[in-house]
């Protein structure tokens, strides 16, 4: 089965849409606070539940031990979004459940006993609420801690109440190449949202990916959530399709944005040795040329896919074999010099 990012158009700025619903069981300490025991238990009935959700959406389900996995596995995991660092670190008992599309991971005795996540392509919001709101009727009968006042019941405070966490994935190359990201922090800050890199904490640029996420859980509810998170979206890509305008706009705007692109496609088509940062960055740089119509991908060529696909450890997942840093520059190199030949340029 295709992972959920791929084989599908994606879209020039909203790349993918991603949820997360924490949740605790009662009768559990907090982790952190729990007993040996109490992982491996809790492990264990969390992980006997992924029978249920192959049955609601009619589809394989995987579920393991994360301890029992290679650190090169785990690696990969956590490159492609689908567990988090903290999760990597941890030396307690835990585990991961995955769908066979990709598109829900499900991680056990991280920061919180039970983390959902879901992830849909574009700008869907609602359609990965909706998978994981399914998923997390699957998991009640665990027993969540809940109060009347506070919510659901979470490890840190700043997720109580709703335990929901939105997030969209957006390719800002206008914004940022106008020095005008900063601002749009500010202003989305009033709504209580934050941007974020793609790779973490700060807003520095990875192949210009960033991070929109809401920090509000308590005091609203999941449809307001969602309803404002859309609405900054939306001023968002105002934003940038209007400085994308100008950057084409003016005595030689539009030559200089395509110098920028055509000089990325020679360096990834002849190159011999590639860096994922330098690579990401030059492939961002198509994706921006063929968003504005200066180059044709002869095929569906996903910058979320790519992003993912040549990090260090799925790169060498990709090749078969470990390899050292300076022989994945190599690999790194060829994989572009082959992948441009389905790219066209505009005379």
């Amino acid at each position: 089965m295709n992972k959920w990012y791929e084989n599908k158009p994606e879209e020039p700025i909203v790349i993918a849409s991603r949820v997360q619903l924490r949740r605790n069981v009662e009768n559990y300490h907090f982790v952190g606070k729990m007993g040996e025991g109490e992982y491996e238990a809790l492990a264990l009935r969390a992980r006997a539940l992924s029978a249920g959700l192959e049955e609601k959406e009619q589809m394989k389900y995987y579920s393991c031990s994360t301890g029992k996995l290679s650190p090169l596995e785990r690696q990969a995991l956590e490159e492609a979004g689908i567990i988090s660092n903290l999760l990597t670190k941890r030396r307690h008992e835990t585990a991961l459940i995955l769908s066979e599309d990709e598109g829900v991971s499900i991680m056990v005795n991280e920061e919180d006993h039970i983390c959902i996540q879901t992830s849909a392509r574009g700008a869907d919001l609602n359609s990965a609420y909706y998978r994981a709101a399914g998923i997390d009727n699957c998991f009640e009968e665990l027993g969540y801690a809940y109060d009347e006042r506070y919510g659901y019941l979470t490890a840190s405070p700043q997720n109580a109440g709703t335990g929901l966490h939105t997030e969209y994935l957006v390719f800002l190359p206008a914004i940022t190449m106008v020095g005008k990201l900063a601002k749009l922090s500010e202003e989305i800050g009033k709504y209580n949202i934050i941007i974020r890199g793609v790779l973490g904490e700060g807003t520095k640029s990875e192949a210009f990916l960033y991070r929109i996420i809401n920090q509000k859980t308590l005091g609203s509810t999941e449809e307001e959530i969602i309803g404002n998170t859309e609405q900054v979206l939306k001023k968002i890509v105002e934003q940038e399709l209007r400085y994308r305008k100008l950057l084409c706009e003016g005595e030689g705007g539009e030559e200089e944005v395509a110098d920028k692109v055509y000089r990325s496609y020679g360096i990834l088509r002849y190159a011999k040795k590639l860096a994922s940062s330098d690579a990401l960055m030059l492939f961002s740089q198509l994706k921006f040329g063929c968003d504005l119509g200066m180059i044709l991908f002869g095929q569906e060529l996903s910058l979320y896919e790519q992003f993912i696909r040549i990090r260090p450890a799925n790169l060498q997942k990709l090749c078969g074999k470990n390899m050292n840093e300076a022989q994945q520059e190599r690999y790194r190199a060829e994989y572009f010099n082959r992948l441009m030949n389905v790219v066209g340029l505009k005379d």
